[in-house]
């Protein structure tokens, strides 16, 4: 369809027609779409939810946690801290948790991300399925080795994030899910959040018990591993920050949840980006024989603005406000619908993007949304910078990589599959 006549269509459809439209040209034509809504009509309110689509209007939206709030999150989340909307448990709870994944530790964070690829890669012998074997194997065990969530399957990892993730993000009214595909990704997430509830109170149980036998022999003999689960269970906490036993072990299983189905879409989706553009991926093959890593990653990051792991994020207007204020597409909304901040639509908005169609790796980082964007930026988002780069730097350094195939999909929201060769030496 041309990127002219999208409002047209839409406007001239029937009211029960309008948002199955919309729907369909965010699946399947998000950038014209978008395109011309930023051109015609920046915030579209439709029946279902408002998409608002330029640069300067999703900030603000996103910058105002109490007006457009993360209610949809609460049901889904089990009382974890990024449910909660600016107070004192989400600030608090989210300040102890970026102390413990310290930034410091990147370095070698990156460097167990590249070991931990290369071996899988070796030991594929030049042909592998790349979702399962690897998008979703490597961050899994980041999660078990890093985050500390040991004496756990990877395939155990792998579903509870990916039923979490399929529910929270990915299972509301303007999803349209079929109703019994919708209370069946409801039903695994309710399922596996019992598995993982039950295996962190185990983990947390053992290793406290592991910790507390370090602190009395006060001997390094037997000292832990540092993980991250360990440096919480180590810390002495004043009561005044509410922070006991429960609440670590839901922040332990947050740890788990963000990692892995997210960092395996970013990096399968940004491998088959660059392998059906030749120009893009010499260059960036060229810069992943790099020793410093720094250009190489400005091409994943900037392969990922064209295939975001999600096309908007979304919140709850709580009151009624006007965004966009002062400006000719002012916009009255009203409290109790939904807000879908559009921001792959302004990761192309040329207000803040030059040449916004151009593929530009040397881009300024601070416009980029991939991990989100105000009090609800990704809790990991440091971990995310190392590991997606260097998870796809690991592939594109071996020789005359091939797809098989599109990603398969398999009618979900995630890659579930992608047949990926290279020559062996």
């Amino acid at each position: 369809m041309s990127a002219s006549h999208y409002l047209e269509q839409y406007d001239a459809a029937a009211d029960s027609e309008k948002f199955g439209l919309v729907r369909r040209w965010i699946d399947t034509e998000p950038l014209p779409f978008f395109k011309e809504l930023r051109e015609k009509r920046p915030i579209l309110v439709t029946s279902k939810c408002t998409l608002v689509t330029r640069f300067d209007d999703v900030r603000e939206v996103l910058n105002m946690p109490k007006v457009f709030t993360v209610a949809p999150y609460a049901p889904k989340m089990g009382n974890y801290l990024m449910m909660h909307d600016d107070d004192a448990l989400h600030t608090r709870e989210k300040s102890l948790m970026q102390c413990m994944l310290n930034r410091d530790d990147l370095p070698a964070v990156r460097e167990m991300v590249g070991k931990v690829s290369r071996e899988i890669l070796d030991n594929a012998h030049g042909n592998i399925e790349l979702v399962g074997n690897y998008c979703r194997m490597v961050p899994a065990t980041l999660v078990r080795e890093y985050f500390g969530l040991t004496g756990a399957k990877r395939a155990d990892l792998i579903e509870w994030s990916y039923w979490n993730q399929c529910d929270t993000f990915h299972n509301h009214p303007f999803d349209a899910q079929p109703p019994e595909k919708s209370q069946h990704i409801i039903d695994r997430h309710n399922e596996t959040s019992k598995e993982l509830g039950k295996f962190i109170v185990e983990l947390i149980a053992r290793r406290l018990l592991q910790v507390k036998a370090e602190q009395l022999t006060f001997s390094t003999l037997i000292r832990l591993d540092d993980d991250i689960v360990t440096r919480m269970l180590r810390t002495d906490y004043p009561k005044q920050l509410d922070f006991d036993i429960k609440r670590l072990g839901i922040n332990a299983g947050g740890l788990l949840i963000g990692a892995i189905e997210t960092t395996s879409q970013a990096v399968a989706q940004v491998m088959q980006y660059l392998l059906d553009r030749p120009e893009w991926l010499a260059k960036a093959t060229t810069a992943a024989q790099q020793e410093n890593t720094a250009e190489f990653d400005g091409f994943v990051w900037e392969a990922l603005r064209f295939v975001p792991i999600t096309p908007y994020l979304f919140r709850t207007c709580e009151s009624d406000y006007t965004a966009a204020k002062g400006t000719e597409h002012a916009t009255l909304l009203r409290a109790g619908t939904y807000v879908l901040p559009v921001t792959l639509s302004a990761m192309f908005d040329e207000r803040a993007f030059e040449s916004p169609d151009e593929f530009i790796p040397k881009r300024n980082w601070y416009n980029y949304f991939h991990f989100g964007f105000g009090s609800h930026e990704c809790l990991g988002r440091y971990v995310g910078m190392v590991m997606i780069p260097e998870m796809v730097r690991q592939v594109l350094i071996r020789r005359n990589i091939a797809a098989k195939a599109p990603i398969d999909y398999k009618d979900g929201p995630f890659p579930e599959q992608y047949h990926l060769s290279w020559a062996v030496e």
